[in-house]
């Protein structure tokens, strides 16, 4: 990541004008990850509009005001296809710090060799091309993003980075807050398919069904005498514990790789006893200040 001369040496989480609404405008280079850095942004709860009129934008901005709180965060992405690559958007970012709302300028770009390659992968045309070069275009480009560039206060030089240390960098200088995973942990019954969503699964059928105790039946996993029994059976605690230790050890590399949502599915032989009660059992284990928990019963109540 490279530095613009307004930035320092490690970005600060963006900080609300006197709107109490966060801006961002996004832009860089074609094929540098404009695309990568909305879907982050989105993911770290902003709203993101591509392509705003220039003209427009303050009207944005205005409209958030006046949402009662449920927009804060406001993110404009631009590429050389939009007007707002005029003059016109130097005074606009003028009028928005005027306004109070002290716009943030994130750009991305990359070397020209990365960015003909991504291009030649994807058999893309530069949208500078014209009936040229890609190269014709990517000067071009630049030659017309050098002032943005300039009036940067973070600029990210995607050559070196994957995509998922490109959201890392992005998460650091605009999260704002810890990012947390979302775990969805979703019991269901073979019998009515497995989940198609699932990153995980768990197949609880090892244990005893409790639909062959008379007494437990008609209860579900919800129940205290059915889950109790559940857990109390052999190798029940066992497989929790260790399958606690190894879920935290894949949760943190998922989170390392940009996966933020995971749903881990837990599987009886209805949906009823075993793996509802596995779940809200799970439930309990899992759920820390870095990890929101979900449970879902899918099947339960089909029987």
């Amino acid at each position: 990541m490279s530095e613009s001369p307004h930035q320092g040496a490690s970005p600060a989480a963006p900080a609300k004008g006197a709107t109490g609404i966060e801006v961002a405008i996004v832009s860089g280079l074609s094929g540098a990850g404009r695309s990568t850095a909305a879907k982050c942004l989105e993911d770290l709860g902003w709203f993101v509009v591509d392509n705003l009129p220039p003209e427009l934008i303050a009207t944005m901005m205005e409209l958030g005001a006046k949402a009662s709180g449920s927009v804060t965060r406001i993110a404009i992405v631009l590429d050389v296809r939009s007007r707002a690559f005029t003059r016109d958007l130097a005074s606009v970012i003028r009028d928005l710090d005027a306004r109070g709302y002290r716009p943030r300028l994130l750009f991305l770009e990359a070397s020209d060799a990365v960015l003909i390659r991504r291009y030649e992968a994807n058999r893309r045309e530069h949208p500078l091309q014209g009936g040229g070069r890609l190269v014709d275009g990517l000067t071009s480009e630049r030659s017309l993003l050098g002032p943005l560039r300039d009036a940067a206060e973070l600029v990210i030089d995607t050559s070196d980075l994957s995509v998922h240390q490109l959201r890392s960098t992005i998460e650091q200088a605009f999260m704002g807050a810890p990012v947390k995973t979302t775990l969805t942990l979703l019991s269901f019954g073979y019998k009515y398919g497995l989940p198609l969503d699932a990153d995980l699964v768990i197949d609880m059928r090892f244990l005893p069904n409790p639909f062959w105790i008379p007494e437990l039946r008609e209860q579900t996993g919800l129940d205290p005498e059915v889950s109790e029994y559940v857990l109390s059976q052999e190798g029940a605690g066992e497989f929790l514990t260790r399958y606690v230790e190894l879920f935290n050890l894949v949760s943190g590399g998922y989170l390392r790789e940009g996966k933020k949502y995971l749903t881990l599915a837990i599987g009886c032989t209805g949906g009823k006893h075993r793996s509802v009660a596995t779940a809200q059992e799970l439930a309990a284990r899992l759920g820390t200040e870095d990890m929101a928990v979900t449970v879902v019963h899918r099947d339960l109540g089909r029987e």
